[in-house]
C-alpha cells in the first residue's frame, strides 16, 4: 500500500468521514473539536501517512475502526486494514496551523450549518493571541488561519477581523489567511492589515439550491467579492469552499469549477457533513469515493487549464487537506 494511504483509499475514508477509535489511542491533545461550518460541535482526529492526511470524526458506530498497528495506527473496514499511518497532533484545530474561529455564532441561517443553533461565543483578541502562542509552543507552525460566523453584521465582523489581523501580523511572522462573509470593503482592508490569503465561500454554484440553503446570502455578491479578491491578493491567494452533497449535479460542479478557476479562484470541494441539529431542515448526501475522485479530477484539470496551483497556498484548508480530496496534492 503506497505510503499507507493512496488517493483512492483517502477518497473512501472521506466518503465515510468517521471512525471508531479506542480512547486509549487518542489522548486529549490529539483530538480537535470544530467550532465553525457544518461539522461544528463534533470531535475528530488526524491520521497522516507520507504526504497525505485525513481527518475523521469520532463515531462509535462507524464502519471504520482505528487500531494500534506497528509504530502507529491502522484503519480497518470489515475487519481488513485499508490504510495506516500516524496520529497527527493538531496545533490548534489542525496540524501545522493555528486555525481559529473568531465568532462561534451567526445571524444567517444556512441550512447545512449548526453554528446559528449552537450560539457560541466571540473570542477576544487576547484569547486569539494566546491560542496562536499556544500553537507555536506545541509544535512547528506554518500559518495562522482565521474563520468566523457573523455575530452582528458582516460589516462589524469584517472590521473586527481586520483589527485581529493587524494585531497578529504585528506579533507573528507567519502567513495569515482569512475566511469571512465579504463586504464592500473587506478585501482591501484585510490585505492592508496583513492578511496574505483570503477565502469567500460560494457554498454551492447551483442557484436554486443556494437560494434554499443560504436564503439570507447573495451568491452574486460573493462572486463579485471573489473577482475583487483576485485583483487585490493575486494568483493562488484566493479560494472558495464549494460544498458537495447538497443535491447538485456533476455538471453543475464542473461548470461552477470552470467559472471560479477562470476568475482565478481555487475551488475547494468540501464533502457535506450532515449535522443532527439540522435534521429535517435539509436533505444531504455525502459523496461516494467514486464521485470524489471524479470531481477532484475535474477540479485539477480546470486549475491546470487556468494556471492555478493549490500547492502555492499556505493557509486554511488547501495545505491542510484533512477534510477533502485535494487536487494537485492528493490526486
Amino acid at each position: 500500500m503506497e505510503q499507507g494511504l493512496t488517493a483512492e483509499t483517502k477518497a473512501l475514508l472521506i466518503s465515510i468521514g468517521s471512525a471508531d477509535i479506542d480512547t486509549t489511542l487518542l489522548p486529549a491533545e490529539m483530538k480537535t473539536t470544530a467550532t465553525a461550518g457544518p461539522g461544528a460541535g463534533g470531535s475528530s482526529f488526524f491520521v497522516r501517512s507520507g504526504t497525505r492526511r485525513v481527518r475523521l470524526s469520532i463515531k462509535k458506530d462507524s464502519p471504520l475502526k482505528v487500531i494500534p498497528w506497528r509504530d502507529g495506527v491502522a484503519i480497518q473496514k470489515e475487519g481488513r486494514i485499508i490504510a495506516y499511518g500516524q496520529l497527527e497532533l493538531p496545533l490548534c484545530h489542525c496540524p501545522e496551523q493555528a486555525y481559529i474561529t473568531v465568532s462561534e455564532q451567526c445571524i444567517f441561517d444556512c441550512k447545512f450549518c449548526p453554528v446559528p443553533i449552537l450560539h457560541g461565543r466571540v473570542k477576544t483578541i487576547d484569547e486569539i493571541t494566546t491560542l496562536v502562542e499556544a500553537a507555536t509552543a506545541r509544535g512547528k507552525i506554518s500559518a495562522i488561519s482565521l474563520t468566523s460566523g457573523v455575530a452582528e453584521s458582516p460589516e462589524k465582523e469584517a472590521a473586527y477581523m481586520t483589527q485581529i489581523v493587524r494585531h497578529l501580523a504585528s506579533r507573528f511572522d507567519l502567513p495569515i489567511g482569512v475566511s469571512i462573509y465579504p463586504t464592500a470593503t473587506s478585501t482591501r482592508e484585510l490585505r492592508d492589515a496583513g492578511a496574505t490569503e483570503i477565502k469567500y465561500n460560494v457554498e454551492t454554484m447551483d442557484r436554486e439550491i443556494f437560494s434554499r440553503v443560504c436564503p439570507n446570502l447573495s451568491l452574486d455578491g460573493i462572486l463579485d467579492a471573489l473577482r475583487v479578491a483576485v485583483e487585490v491578493f493575486g494568483k493562488n491567494k484566493v479560494s472558495s469552499n464549494f460544498i458537495i452533497g447538497l443535491g447538485e449535479t456533476d455538471e453543475c460542479v464542473e461548470q461552477g469549477v470552470e467559472a471560479l478557476t477562470a476568475m482565478g479562484v481555487i475551488p475547494n470541494l468540501r464533502p457535506i457533513s450532515p449535522h443532527p441539529l439540522r435534521k429535517g431542515e435539509i436533505r444531504v448526501e455525502r459523496p461516494s469515493s467514486y464521485r470524489l475522485i471524479k470531481l477532484t479530477r475535474i477540479n485539477r484539470a480546470a486549475l491546470e487549464r487556468h494556471g492555478l496551483d493549490v500547492r502555492m497556498a499556505h493557509t486554511m484548508c488547501l495545505p491542510c487537506t484533512g477534510c477533502d480530496l485535494t487536487p494537485q496534492r492528493d490526486l
